[in-house]
């Protein structure tokens, strides 16, 4: 992959995790905001790919505020049928993401000073291994 964008300078913790990775990122400004696009994200077994791009929406307030949900490109389904659940489409960088609206708990909040994009991949992470147990 090419030209990977740099609009945006992120904190030293999330360019570590993300070198770390060794996966291509980019960081985007659309609009208001920043987001982090992390490429050949691997997808377990069960779904239609096998790795997607995912986006994370940073609020302006990052770290301090929370991440939230998770952008996919393409659209990931259950292969084995299945309906996955609060699905919506958002537009971003030119294309139709599939947005999971998934959502930290009072039983899992933002850890200020703890928190951050490698913690909020740990989360997306556990997001879709939970789906497909769902919709088995």
């Amino acid at each position: 992959m090419t030209d990977l964008r740099r609009q945006f300078e992120l904190l030293d913790f999330d360019l570590e995790f993300l070198d770390h990775r060794r996966l291509p990122w980019e960081a985007v400004i659309e609009g208001r905001w920043q987001w982090v696009v992390l490429h050949n994200h691997p997808i377990p077994g069960g779904y239609n790919h096998t790795s997607v791009s995912a986006a994370l929406q940073l609020p302006q307030s990052y770290p301090d505020t929370q991440i939230d949900m998770v952008y996919f490109y393409p659209h990931l389904a259950a292969t084995n049928g299945k309906a996955i659940r609060q699905l919506s489409d958002h537009e971003f960088d030119g294309k139709i993401w599939q947005r999971w609206s998934r959502h930290r708990t009072a039983a899992n909040p933002w850890r200020r000073g703890y928190d951050c994009i490698e913690t909020h991949v740990l989360l997306i992470d556990e997001w879709l291994e939970r789906e497909l147990r769902c919709a088995a």
